[in-house]
């Protein structure tokens, strides 16, 4: 007759949970200075605050408008952030912030109209970009009338027609080929959208490579600030009592395009 083991279950003794060490003031400081490190490394080589300070980027850019920019996207690549970042050529109708050729340490902002190479010329107002007319939806016109900027470079520059820097006025006739401006190598031509109130390249001359700062990416704050308004600290209280009823919060977080 076959016979049946019966086996009494014992209790086991459960493992104890190990507890996680817990993080000691010194390595909660320790990371707080790893993060801060990190960020002020991203905002001082990698992005940078920019405020809009005129009207000549209309409407694609209002004064007050604060945007973001990517300072590595245009610059020279480097060997060890190379492949971490995603460096480009500037394009035709990229926007850029740049320093100004012409006015050391003020900070501006265009939009590419012509790379090295590109022949450029305006008719009636209408730019011509390697013989082709260009078709440019951001562009806005005030109506204020120019023969120099709307037919650029037939009109010889003069200080009657705004034209102040004498060293582009006595250049410009050099690189005229044909009815076109030739944009020569490592220069770009920059012109505002709002092109008749826009103080740029038909001012100035070219933009060198080496002025460029980077690109706009969004907007992340736009404030209607008016026109004859100071900046800096001397604002803070008008911003303060208006922030709400004067930001445009319509254009929060908007891609610049």
């Amino acid at each position: 007759m076959p016979t049946t083991t019966i086996t009494k279950n014992l209790p086991t003794k459960e493992p104890a949970v190990k507890q996680q060490p817990r993080e000691t003031p010194v390595e909660f400081f320790v990371s707080l200075a790893e993060l801060f490190v990190i960020v002020l490394f991203i905002m001082t080589f990698v992005l940078q605050n920019f405020e809009i300070p005129s009207s000549s980027m209309e409407d694609t850019l209002l004064i007050g408008d604060h945007v973001v920019v990517n300072r590595e996207q245009f610059a020279p690549p480097t060997r060890w952030m190379g492949p971490l970042l995603p460096y480009r050529d500037l394009h035709r109708d990229d926007i850029a912030v740049f320093l100004s050729p012409e006015q050391p340490g003020l900070f501006l902002v265009k939009r590419i109209i012509g790379i090295p190479g590109d022949r450029i010329h305006l008719r009636d107002d209408v730019v011509y970009r390697n013989g082709e007319r260009l078709v440019e939806p951001f562009v806005r016109h005030k109506r204020q009338h120019n023969p120099y900027t709307d037919n650029f470079p037939s009109v010889a520059p003069s200080e009657m027609y705004g034209v102040r820097n004498e060293k582009w006025a006595q250049e410009l006739p050099s690189h005229i080929v044909g009815d076109d401006i030739v944009v020569p190598p490592d220069s770009y031509f920059a012109m505002g959208d709002n092109r008749d109130v826009s103080y740029d390249s038909r001012f100035w001359g070219f933009l060198p490579r080496k002025n460029l700062i980077g690109r706009p990416m969004y907007i992340y704050w736009s404030f209607n600030t008016p026109p004859d308004s100071t900046h800096g600290l001397a604002s803070l209280p008008y911003t303060i009592i208006h922030f709400f009823d004067e930001t445009r919060w319509s254009r929060t977080f908007r891609a610049v395009r």
